[in-house]
């Protein structure tokens, strides 16, 4: 598993302790199963809607609507997703749109409402995005040797006063959005299981909105720690967004399944078909993608499962007592 290119002296980085993983798994066969919309249906068992069975039920937009995970600023992804964009209208012969979305919260609502048809969701996003909204994840970006993921990793910055994560009670920790893994979920789980730190009881938690947002708060001090995906963290610094030395790392988690990737449920099957083809024949040498994501390792997509690859995702939701009820 690849490990954040950025250091200090001073980190202390942890995996999830066995406590926490028992925990998780607890938590998990003690809830109900999530159980996607009645809109669905799951006949195969693998989690995620079904394609329609009368045709009469297939959309085949003229535009293809898609975006990509609200993590950092929008206006810089639309440009990094050109030369992508470019190779999905040739593949699909349809035209493709870059929507780009502020909030997981409304990127849900848009495949919910039929606005939106392929798109990346963040790792915490992709079970409420499968669940309510129809969303069916088909591949993931990997490194050359087929690795993939990133870390949850609670940051502050040098002399703030936090060399643990103990320290952390009594102040204050940023997170992200509630539907963030890394930027809420996963932290929440992981401080109550391993240090019995809970939020709102034991320290007060606030919300950046955006990885970027917690990352350049804490930065630039105006947070003392924040959790945060440290994909999003090596990029920011391999462009010199910011300096590796303005972060400490406090605690680094297991590694997550990172962004997925997928199409609405109802879209007609060939042009499904021709979505997929798309993302697994784009070459990636020498575009803006590479330019981007080779900050934190991505060479390629692979396909993924749902039902496998985010298995641990829905044991951290049960162990916060997350429920999928589309409401």
């Amino acid at each position: 598993m690849r490990r954040p290119t950025h250091s200090s002296t001073s980190s202390k980085l942890h995996v999830l302790s066995r406590r926490a993983l028992l925990g998780l798994a607890c938590a998990l066969f003690a809830t109900p199963l999530f159980a996607l919309d009645a809109r669905f249906t799951d006949a195969n068992g693998d989690l995620v809607a079904d394609a329609p069975t009368d045709p009469a039920d297939w959309i085949d937009p003229s535009t293809l609507v898609f975006a990509y995970t609200p993590v950092e600023d929008p206006a810089v992804y639309a440009e990094v997703w050109s030369d992508f964009i470019e190779h999905m209208e040739q593949v699909t012969g349809k035209r493709v749109q870059f929507f780009p979305v502020q909030s997981n919260a409304a990127q849900i609502e848009a495949m919910r409402a039929g606005r939106l048809h392929v798109a990346g969701f963040n790792t915490g996003s992709n079970p409420l995005a499968v669940n309510c909204a129809g969303f069916v994840p088909f591949a993931m970006m990997a490194s050359e040797d087929g690795s993939y993921g990133y870390e949850m990793e609670i940051i502050t910055y040098p002399g703030s006063g936090i060399e643990e994560v103990a320290d952390i009670k009594g102040g204050k920790l940023a997170f992200t959005s509630p539907t963030s893994n890394s930027g809420y979920k996963a932290p929440s789980a992981i401080l109550k299981a391993d240090y019995d730190l809970v939020a709102e009881r034991d320290f007060e938690p606030v919300f950046s909105g955006k990885h970027d947002n917690s990352i350049l708060g804490v930065a630039n001090k105006d947070y003392p720690a924040a959790s945060v995906a440290n994909s999003v963290l090596r990029r920011m610094i391999a462009r010199g967004v910011i300096e590796p030395e303005q972060i400490v790392s406090l605690y680094q988690s297991q590694t997550f399944p990172t962004t997925g990737y997928g199409h609405v449920y109802n879209l007609k099957p060939e042009l499904a078909d021709q979505v997929k083809e798309a993302f697994f024949s784009f070459p990636w040498e020498g575009s803006k993608l590479q330019e981007e994501f080779k900050q934190s390792g991505e060479a390629q997509f692979i396909p993924i499962n749902y039902q496998e690859h985010w298995e641990v995702i829905r044991k951290i939701d049960a162990a916060n007592g997350v429920s999928y009820d589309c409401k």
